[in-house]
């Protein structure tokens, strides 16, 4: 067993600055390099390469023929990325064709070392295209037996493709290639990976453990060489080890995670080969590292003379050179030597848009490409300092990078390696090894080509970007001496907009990486000193009063100039995000949410408060109008009066908060009901707002039941509005009451529920599928009106599909929304969760059950998540407000689908997950729906972003957190005057000339 160890931080917080990080950089480095000598060597090595260039299916020549950047290596990538796994001849057609028909192959000439190919190739795919359809139910016999074909071609060629960039379909065929390899070049040594998705399951885990289990067995039989250093290896991924491998579920990690792990690392042990942990995403690095240190302290005593176990450091973090030198210390600290592969890095898009969506305050890796070269020579630096700790493993395939790590290495020779990747840069090593002064290791992938997709365009991605050397190797117009350009110059500004100032004049709201200790802490202890309070209930004869005051105080409100309601609303924002913990604690304990979701509606309450203060100065100001000679006109926008903001429980402070600002930078009095299991922190934003300047007689807190407080406020004659976001049920009554009013007709906006549905078609990811899922139906305990109810899949994939997605929800964890490691929290009362158990009671009845949340917290009012499959779409008559996820296996025309979730009459939310572009947007101008979302989650609108609202059953518009929202609060007024009244246009008059 391992003890799990206290949750220490190790590094630096990850978003520190990144002149802090490059600045400790260059001060490592310093007087450690000569560039310009070093480039003496790498000069040769390109002209070579130049000269002689790569094969034509190599990396390099196919990036310069068909760069990423263009339509046709975007359309290529593409293909590669999907068409193997697409099970159904006429979606592996529709995919060919849409991608294809993107590009304008016929006019690639191909102007390269590969001319004659290139030209041939293209040629091929042209011609191919004729026999493609133009659109997706072309169904002329001739034009499918050639389409037929042309993809039966296509997928031959990707296959091909990937025996360039796959090592072997599995370990002994990659192993008697890898034979081959070393025929030709002796010293060449392997570190194997097995291709593969994260783990979702632990069926998944279990598979990647026996493919593992498998490869160091039969390394281990056929091992060559003297130790680690010169046999062959295995590099393993913790993530396909362990479907719950984060930060949440630490103790499991330790309880399950690192068994597996150690019996894979004794058996490499055992056979004094080497093994390398690879390298993540940056929130699981910490999580990474005190692995890492628990299984050498297991080594220690187990294997202390073993020099094989292995760690990959990313270079393009800001903490890189804290990880190197923390990795010496473990060594250190456990008298043992590591190997540490260090490459420059594979997640930068990711992790620069997870920094960008959390609003963190830097960016954890660096935004310069230049930056993370500087980071890489002082990470080799710091390694090969760390002589007798760390044996280095230098993977890169930059001609400059390997000759300055030569020149720093003279001292150190047999002390270090270099890496490439198996299929690139083999063009750079060729001319390296022809002077075997140092060993080569190839990181080879080993897997099924289906298995290709993920890691063949994350290597694209990578070395395809047109700053890569791999990309400017291949350009002969890009010049060797800049080619070659020394790195070392840092950038005076980052590289990118930081988070805060993603919106540009709109300060982003700020976040916390969870994932971060000293970031989470200051939040779990507010939510253990949180307390809620009774807030009493308004009574008919308080509700009069305050009706009554809102109404006299409008017209001094309304007259308050705009930009100073704009003001006090930004003045509101600053003091929410001060306040994130508090309001945090708030949430978990009166609307029981978990963590993560508490600080994300904290955000959306202070970007909806910014971006209500904006668009209201942009919008609502005075408008001049063109109009004829002597008449000045301008159209004016104000305040209805006193709008009745009723808001929901399940967002009791964001969607609270964004009906309030609205209606108050709109010139209106607000009287705000909140929902009555939630008033606690409607009160304490209320008074946010008093404090920030709202008068207290222009907003009043009115609390109690729907049916007494909610109704009365409607039918008040003084109401000269209502916004409400609740089910469709209650707007419908809404409605009809105010219909029914004597008076002005009073207008209502209103965001109200939907049977919101996914449709995945056969090309799309079944891991990204079932996180999309997972996260849409399931997060938040399913209480949103957002959340996924009906997922609709493909009839070729639903059998893989359904049975991850049931592997996914067991591994989720339910219980009390203030422990950090949970997933899934109560639903909001009592009379919640009895109707949604009926629900499924009903469900188990009448439809098949397809999964289930085990259920082990004693935790009151918890639903486990569950999943039923159903006949037809038509039978899903209601929506269920809860974690139930309804699904429905679907074949033929993807319209008659669409059709079908059209006619169930709601239109809020829908998920679309296909790689075929032109399918996508036929079926998002093809649903009557309020936001569609392709190839991601469904839920967590950003204001801003993806303004937030629906249609039919799923509400009357416009939509929160867009631009038109605001007018809906206002009335407006066009003001007319004759300039000219007085005796003539004195203007035009002056601007006369007369001889």
């Amino acid at each position: 067993m391992f003890v799990t160890l206290p949750e220490t931080a190790r590094l630096p917080d990850p978003c520190h600055p990144e002149a802090t990080a490059l600045d400790a950089a260059l001060q490592r480095l310093a007087g450690a390099l000569a560039w310009p000598q070093a480039m003496q060597r790498a000069v040769p090595w390109v002209h070579a390469v130049r000269d002689t260039p790569a094969p034509f299916w190599a990396m390099e020549s196919l990036l310069r023929e068909y760069p990423i950047s263009s339509a046709e290596g975007l359309a290529l990538m593409r293909l590669a990325e999907a068409l193997l796994r697409v099970p159904d001849a006429e979606t592996a057609i529709a995919l060919t064709a849409d991608q294809l028909g993107k590009a304008s192959f016929d006019a690639h000439a191909g102007d390269g070392p590969h001319r004659m190919l290139a030209s041939l190739s293209a040629s091929a795919i042209a011609m191919s295209k004729r026999f493609l359809p133009d659109a997706e139910h072309e169904t002329g016999l001739l034009k499918r037996l050639g389409a037929q074909t042309v993809v039966a071609a296509t997928v031959r060629a990707i296959q091909l493709l990937g025996r360039q960039f796959v090592l072997g379909r599995h370990i002994v065929e990659a192993m008697g290639e890898a034979a081959q390899q070393r025929r030709a070049q002796p010293l060449l040594r392997f570190s194997y990976d097995m291709l593969g998705e994260g783990a979702r399951t632990e069926a998944d885990a279990q598979r990647y453990l026996a493919a593992y289990a498998q490869a160091v067995a039969r390394i281990a039989e056929a091992k060559r060489g003297d130790g680690p250093e010169s046999s062959d290896g295995i590099s393993i991924k913790l993530s396909a080890l362990f479907s719950r491998y984060e930060v949440t579920q630490r103790e499991r990690v330790f309880a399950e995670l690192l068994p597996r792990v150690w019996q894979l690392v004794d058996a490499a042990a055992r056979a004094d080969m080497n093994l390398t942990i690879d390298a993540e995403e940056s929130d699981r690095l910490e999580l990474s590292l005190d692995v890492f240190e628990a299984l050498a302290a297991r080594i220690a005593q187990s294997h202390p003379a073993w020099r094989g176990f292995g760690l990959a450091v990313q270079a393009y973090q800001t903490r890189s050179l804290a990880v190197v030198d923390e990795v010496a210390r473990i060594a250190k600290a456990h008298g043992l030597r590591f190997m540490v592969r260090l490459v420059k890095g594979a997640y930068w898009d990711g992790e620069v848009k997870r920094a960008q969506e959390l609003g963190l305050a830097a960016y954890p890796v660096f935004t310069h490409k230049h930056h993370t070269d500087i980071a890489y020579l002082t990470c080799a630096r710091a390694l090969l300092g760390h002589a007798g700790l760390i044996y280095p493993q230098f993977a890169t395939h930059n001609a400059g990078t390997i000759a300055a790590i030569l020149q720093m290495g003279e001292a150190n020779r047999g002390g270090f390696e270099m890496q490439r990747l198996h299929g690139m840069g083999e063009a750079v090593y060729r001319e390296v090894m022809a002077s075997p002064s140092v060993p080569v290791r190839v990181y080879a992938p080993v897997g099924e080509h289906r298995d290709l997709l993920a890691y063949l365009v994350r290597r694209l991605l990578e070395n395809g970007a047109n700053s890569s050397f791999v990309h400017q190797l291949a350009d002969p117009q890009v010049d060797v001496e800049a080619l070659l350009a020394s790195p070392l110059l840092p950038a005076a500004e980052p590289g990118l907009v930081m988070p805060r100032d993603l919106y540009g004049t709109r300060a982003n709201s700020t976040g916390a990486d969870l994932a971060v200790p000293a970031q989470r802490q200051p939040l779990l202890t507010a939510v253990a000193a949180t307390r809620i309070d009774a807030v009493p209930e308004a009574t008919p004869a308080g509700i009069d009063a305050a009706m009554q005051r809102l109404h006299a105080a409008f017209p001094r409100w309304s007259a308050t100039p705009l930009t100073e309601r704009a003001a006090v609303l930004r003045r509101a924002a600053d003091g929410l995000d001060a306040r994130l913990a508090e309001f945090c604690g708030l949430l978990v304990k009166e609307a029981h949410k978990t963590l993560g979701d508490c600080v994300a509606e904290v955000r959306e309450a202070v970007d909806f408060l910014r971006y209500y203060a904006d668009q209201a100065e942009q919008r609502l100001a005075v408008l001049s109008l063109p109009g004829p000679t002597g008449e000045h006109n301008e159209l004016r926008l104000h305040g209805r009066g006193v709008f009745v903001c009723i808001s929901p429980w399940n967002f009791p402070l964001a969607i609270f908060a964004g009906q309030v600002a609205a209606a108050l930078v709109a010139g209106n009095s607000v009287a705000a009901k909140p929902a009555e299991q939630t008033p606690f922190v409607a009160q304490r934003l209320v008074t946010l707002l008093h404090e920030a300047g709202v008068p207290a007689d222009a907003l009043a807190l009115l609390h109690g039941p729907g049916e007494t407080v909610g109704a009365a406020l409607v039918a008040d004659a003084r109401t000269a509005g209502v916004c409400f976001t609740g089910s469709t049920a209650v707007a419908k009554i809404i409605n009809r009451t105010l219909a029914a009013k004597d008076g002005p007709i009073v207008p209502l906006v209103a965001e109200t529920g939907g049977i919101n549905a996914m449709i995945v078609d056969s090309t799309a990811l079944p891991e990204q599928v079932v996180d999309a899922v997972v996260q849409s139906a399931f997060r938040s305990a399913g209480q949103r009106c957002s959340a996924l109810r009906l997922l609709l899949v493909h009839e070729g994939i639903a059998d893989a599909v359904i049975e991850m997605i049931r592997g996914a929800m067991t591994e989720l964890v339910v219980g009390d929304p203030a422990d950090f490691a949970t997933d899934v929290g109560p639903v909001i009362d009592a009379e919640a969760h009895a109707a949604i158990r009926a629900q499924i009671e009903r469900l188990r009845r009448e439809a098949t059950l397809l999964g289930e949340t085990p259920l082990s917290s004693t935790f009151a009012r918890l639903v486990a998540p569950v999943a039923f499959e159903l006949g037809d779409i038509a039978d899903v008559k209601q929506e269920i407000f809860g974690p139930v996820l309804h699904v429905v296996r679907w074949r033929g025309d993807i319209d008659a689908v669409v059709a079908q979730v059209n006619a169930l009459g709601y239109g809020l939310t829908l998920g679309v997950q296909t790689r075929i572009d032109s399918r996508a947007l036929r079926i998002a101008h093809g649903a009557p729906i309020g936001n569609v979302y392709v190839n991601r989650n469904m839920i967590g609108a950003v204001v801003g972003v993806q303004p937030f609202g629906g249609e039919g059953l799923s509400g009357t518009g416009p939509k929160a957190g867009g631009p038109h929202y605001l007018y809906r609060f206002c009335a407006e007024q066009t003001l007319t005057i004759n300039t000219a009244a007085a005796g003539g246009n004195a203007e035009l008059l002056a601007g006369l000339s007369h001889g």
